[in-house]
């Protein structure tokens, strides 16, 4: 039995379509068919019932599906474990959120290269919910977010966690000493991308604090880099982790407020789909976690 053909009834079984199955393993639509069909006639049953919309498993699909994701899942780790790294090639579509980018995303890219010399990186900075769908769709194989996602067949490893601090510049006229939300409300809050776990964390504490919604202003942006640039230009206050903000701590452009509204950490993770036919994603994760794991408190 060919295992090409076995990976590939696996994905058509995880993707319900043969065009993005082919897509995914950057073939054609007639060889998926072709693949399943054969497969088909050596087991002497029908996998799929298909129709003009969709693609579904026949009770004999169900039941052949976990045993083929074992073995394919089988032969990728027995791949890893004698493989020659310098030899491994491909491309991993590695996406990630600010916060890594700024913590410690060029040490793994450096790490990879060192591992992996044959690989390419694609790499897309985005928000953790649009890197979320990614993974589910397939558009990405390695996502490093602000985690978990839950869906079937992806996988979730702690990478690390940062406490979410209040951010200002000295250019602000806030008093001395410990600080409510009430006393800085005539600047805006900047928050992570709108329904982010950080920004949903900023609207509770404003909450809790007894303020009305309307009286604090919550700007919101996915791009670290603007946040930044605002308030050490004194625009306002931000939430953020202390490591992507430590050079401006350094040399005094920032410094951390004391505010007595305390945020949740924030938790983030390696994601990717389990593709027993792409190791890739799967050990470079591993590394992020070493990297990670390397990195001081913050």
């Amino acid at each position: 039995m060919n295992l090409k053909f076995l990976e590939t009834f696996v994905w058509v079984a995880r993707l319900r379509n043969f065009s993005v199955a082919a897509d995914k393993l950057c073939t054609t639509q007639a060889a998926v068919s072709n693949r399943i069909a054969t497969l088909e006639r050596e087991l002497g049953v029908r996998l799929f019932e298909r129709d003009l919309r969709t693609v579904s498993l026949t009770s004999h699909g169900q039941r052949a599906l976990p045993q083929a994701e074992a073995i394919v899942r089988m032969v990728g780790e027995l791949e890893r474990l004698i493989a020659d790294t310098g030899q491994m090639r491909g491309t991993v579509m590695i996406g990630a959120i600010d916060s890594i980018v700024y913590a410690w995303l060029p040490r793994l890219i450096e790490r990879v290269k060192v591992a992996y010399p044959n690989v390419m990186i694609d790499l897309n900075v985005d928000t953790s919910l649009n890197l979320a769908r990614q993974i589910q769709d397939g558009q990405i194989d390695l996502g490093l977010i602000m985690g978990p996602v839950v869906a079937p067949h992806v996988r979730n490893i702690e990478l690390c966690v940062f406490d979410c601090l209040w951010i200002g510049s000295p250019r602000l006229a806030l008093k001395p000493g410990r600080l409510a939300i009430a006393d800085f409300a005539d600047y805006p809050i900047f928050a992570y991308s709108k329904g982010s776990q950080p920004h949903q964390s900023v609207l509770r504490a404003i909450e809790l604090a007894g303020l009305d919604a309307g009286a604090v202003r919550v700007f919101n942006s996915n791009s670290l880099a603007t946040i930044t640039r605002l308030i050490r230009d004194g625009v306002g206050v931000a939430v953020l982790p202390q490591v992507v903000v430590q050079e401006f701590l350094d040399n005094g452009e920032l410094h951390v407020l004391d505010v007595d509204a305390k945020l949740p950490p924030l938790h983030f993770h390696a994601v990717f789909a389990d593709n027993p036919g792409n190791a890739l994603p799967a050990l470079i994760a591993d590394m992020a976690v070493g990297i990670a794991a390397a990195q001081p408190p913050a």
